[in-house]
């Protein structure tokens, strides 16, 4: 029961935290918290091409290399570097929610 509750919790937090970072973002918070579209509103953030979500749903492996690096891409956008990346790929509940409740900015360059 209480592994439940503590489960729970962490996706409450990371919803909160998702649904802040996209506003952040400049986009809607409701966008950073729907399954695959929240990919797809990702890689407009990074001017990524729409077929790249086909390959992070569709292609083993090449997946998990475009997911990382549109996840360092879209970090680099909140002036984040390679070391958090590795850290929110391994720790998303601590980082998220740092991002989101935090001081960063979002800079669209």
């Amino acid at each position: 029961m209480l592994v439940s509750i503590i489960y729970l919790l962490i996706v409450v937090l990371l919803l909160v935290s998702m649904w802040k970072v996209y506003k952040k973002a400049g986009r809607q918070g409701w966008e950073g918290i729907i399954p695959i579209y929240n990919l797809y509103v990702m890689l407009q953030i990074i001017n990524r091409p729409w077929w790249w979500l086909l390959i992070m749903i569709f292609v083993p492996i090449a997946n998990i290399i475009f997911s990382i690096i549109a996840l360092k891409e879209f970090l680099e956008k909140f002036g984040k570097g390679i070391g958090f990346t590795i850290a929110t790929i391994f720790f998303p509940f601590i980082t998220f929610p740092m991002l989101a409740f935090g001081d960063d900015q979002f800079k669209n360059e």
